[in-house]
């Protein structure tokens, strides 16, 4: 359907919950409303998965110029005792772009990533923009981007003062209890 969305708002007609004997009830229904996906901006993001700790800004497009004010939000975030910073990035041609090796040549310890296509399973950051969704997004009506932009910020700094490191693969109460191997130690008996 490209850019168009549709977005369900409550019918204008009543339903008869008990229309009378012999009658069934009314079926509920609502209008469909097809115009454009709000795409007033996007939200960029950087995530650090040992401490959890997560940066977000929104922009109201994806252009070389938003990519790189962000990178250096997020080299202004990180500590200078980091040697090396690895960016984790998909294909997007943004990121691609002769700005971002200028970027790269004047901050020699940032080397970026590029993950293969159709393997976003990869990049931590894709588990962090799912809760950053649930916790801003989900459930909720915007009618402007700045209750958007709002409502990010909040979640991130929930996040953020909840933060704790995030783990790649099962969560922990998933997981089975180690068994050890031949290796193990022999339970010693005494006489």
């Amino acid at each position: 359907m490209g850019p168009l969305s549709a977005r369900s708002h409550g019918g204008r007609e009543l339903v008869a919950i008990h229309p009378g004997a012999g009658k069934p009830a009314g079926r509920g229904k609502q209008e469909l409303d097809y115009q454009r996906r709000p795409t007033d901006g996007y939200v960029f993001g950087a995530f650090q998965p040992a401490t959890g700790e997560a940066l977000t800004e929104t922009y109201t497009s994806r252009s070389i110029k938003n990519f790189i004010d962000f990178l250096d939000q997020v080299e202004a975030a990180l500590p200078a005792s980091a040697e090396r910073v690895y960016a984790i990035l998909d294909n997007l041609a943004t990121h691609k772009a002769a700005d971002v090796l200028l970027f790269t040549l004047a901050h020699p310890r940032w080397e970026f990533v590029f993950q293969p296509t159709y393997a976003a399973y990869l990049n931590l950051i894709e588990p962090w923009w799912k809760i950053l969704k649930s916790l801003a997004l989900k459930g909720r009506q915007f009618l402007t981007w700045e209750a958007v932009e709002h409502a990010v910020v909040e979640a991130c700094a929930y996040w953020n003062a909840h933060r704790h490191p995030f783990v790649w693969g099962r969560r922990r109460r998933h997981r089975l209890p180690r068994r050890y191997g031949v290796a193990a130690m022999p339970k010693a008996t005494c006489i």
